[in-house]
């Protein structure tokens, strides 16, 4: 990557695109890619202070989501939270010049429930390589949200244009975590090997004793083994097994804890220590919240 841009406003948004159509809202945009011209040269990493939503068609048959193919070669939907830095070079963009882009800045939903609510969309923590595969039919459900929020921002701007932009926003995040659900559903043979993966890292973390060494295991230290980006691992996860990715971490600890205390005198504190513990205190309330005993407890009973 030679070069790094970081869009600060939609008009930043609107000039790196070499785009001449006017702004219309200064927080919210649309942009169709089939206006834009490939003027990308070098590798170059792009983040803004808005959220974006890139639908791209890629017009060849070597897209892959992480390691495995796409479901999908209609297309890829791109969910970017501010700050989150995307990789584009030229051979991504000669084959990807059709298309659409929602951004929108956090100022637009600031005061509004949708703001509150934007943590639930977990997606927008996913990385690019994990994007969502659409059917045509999602394309199309998709495609008609931001033909609402395009025909809005056409409209002179009056004291309903900020409440229906807003919601058809969030009518559009509501049907992404829809097919986002799907697409886990169609992927269950392969998220099933990445559920037996982290079991396997897990078993052999504490089988080694690398949390001597390392401390407690953590989701970021998960995701990376199976090239999942957290957010994405915790999620697939919880669909699978109903438990994310911490719960997971939590029983193997929880099972290495409770072989140390009947198997050793080692006082409460000694196993919360080399259990990765800083507050034995910590060690205490997790046991008693996973097993509904004591440590004292369960080694008295055992």
């Amino acid at each position: 990557m030679s070069e790094f841009i970081h869009l600060k406003t939609i008009p930043d948004l609107f000039r790196f695109f070499q785009l001449s159509d006017p702004v219309r809202h200064p927080l919210v945009a649309i942009v169709d890619f089939g206006k834009v011209n490939d003027h990308v040269t070098s590798a170059v990493g792009v983040s803004a202070d808005f959220y974006t939503i890139m639908f791209k068609h890629y017009c060849n048959n070597h897209i892959k989501y992480g390691r495995k193919a796409v479901d999908f070669q209609n297309g890829s939907l791109i969910c970017m939270a501010p700050n989150q830095v995307m990789e584009m070079d030229t051979d991504s963009e000669a084959s990807a010049n059709e298309g659409w882009g929602l951004f929108f800045h956090p100022d637009l939903i600031r005061s509004l429930s949708l703001n509150d609510k934007m943590k639930e969309y977990s997606f927008f923590s996913y990385e690019v390589s994990e994007a969502l595969h659409l059917s045509d039919k999602e394309k199309q459900v998709l495609y008609d949200c931001v033909l609402k929020i395009g025909a809005e921002l056409r409209e002179n701007i009056d004291q309903h244009s900020q409440a229906i932009i807003v919601s058809t926003i969030e009518l559009l995040l509501n049907y992404c975590t829809r097919f986002y659900g799907r697409q886990f559903i169609t992927r269950k043979s392969s998220n099933n090997g990445v559920v037996v993966q982290i079991e396997k890292v897990l078993r052999a973390y504490f089988r080694d004793q690398q949390i001597n060494e390392k401390g407690l295991p953590t989701v970021k230290y998960l995701a990376e083994q199976v090239h999942l980006s957290p957010g994405y691992l915790g999620d697939l996860l919880k669909k699978e097994t109903g438990k994310n990715a911490q719960d997971h971490i939590h029983f193997y600890l929880i099972e290495e804890a409770k072989n140390i205390l009947v198997n050793t005198n080692q006082s409460v504190g000694e196993i919360a220590y080399s259990l990765g513990f800083e507050y034995p205190q910590y060690f205490n309330k997790l046991f008693k919240q996973k097993t509904g005993k004591t440590p004292i407890e369960f080694r008295s009973l055992n």
